[in-house]
């Protein structure tokens, strides 16, 4: 029996990029097997990606759209990954619809799936800009400082989970949660989970306009800060 692979993406007025993306992922679903499925959570769109998506599932058979209310990423990836682990997914792997992860590089980290419990991408070869790389190693700091633990990158997206380990993390946490993978990555490091990091190309924006801008940042930042505390302790 094949292993059943959900892609989880979650977007966000992404009308100029999501049919690409859609045809970069959705291959990677069918080579998967007749069971795994190329997942969008539209978080609420008030541009054309819903019509997009509706399109391209009439030629698409194992393409889902789940749609909700606007919530954020955190909260859309959530939305995901509880929606594959209810679809009994054997692994669950997630991306972003601003096409810049390389889905060239999938096969090596499928491979690894039995070994480990989250194969996950170190972004080593950026090309969002420094303010980006910036923010990614002051995680970095932060998440050592309130967690104790080393991460490699805390919030890349581009990770593949076995589902079964994936559920026990998830009621870790909090509905609509802002940093859930970072949180989630914590979580697989604090509690031993078998994690490999593969080095990942991360590309620029491939279209359209990017919702977080540094004002942003900076508030998630002092969010994350006194949340990080409490979060601890529960883990």
């Amino acid at each position: 029996m094949q292993d059943k692979l959900y892609i989880i993406i979650p977007a966000y007025n992404e009308e100029a990029n999501i049919r690409n993306v859609i045809n970069d992922w959705y291959p990677i679903a069918v080579m998967a097997g007749e069971g795994s499925r190329l997942v969008i959570v539209n978080d609420g769109s008030r541009d054309g990606t819903l019509n997009v998506i509706k399109e391209e599932q009439k030629t698409r058979p194992q393409l889902i759209v789940k749609s909700k209310e606007n919530s954020g990423h955190g909260g859309t990836v959530l939305c995901g990954y509880k929606y594959a682990v209810s679809e009994g997914a054997d692994y669950v792997f997630q991306t972003d619809s601003d096409g810049q992860t390389n889905p060239g590089e999938f096969e090596e980290f499928f491979r690894c799936r039995r070994h480990y419990d989250m194969v996950i991408g170190s972004r080593k070869s950026r090309q969002d800009g420094l303010s980006r790389v910036l923010v990614t190693k002051i995680l970095k700091a932060v998440v050592f400082l309130c967690f104790h633990v080393w991460v490699e990158d805390a919030n890349t997206p581009f990770r593949l989970m076995k589902a079964e380990t994936l559920k026990r993390e998830l009621r870790y946490v909090p509905k609509d949660y802002f940093l859930t993978n970072v949180l989630l990555t914590v979580a697989f490091t604090k509690h031993n989970r078998a994690i490999k990091y593969i080095p990942i190309t991360f590309r620029p924006r491939q279209g359209g306009v990017n919702s977080i801008n540094m004002k942003r940042i900076i508030g998630i930042g002092r969010n994350a800060l006194r949340d990080f505390a409490k979060l601890n302790r529960i883990l």
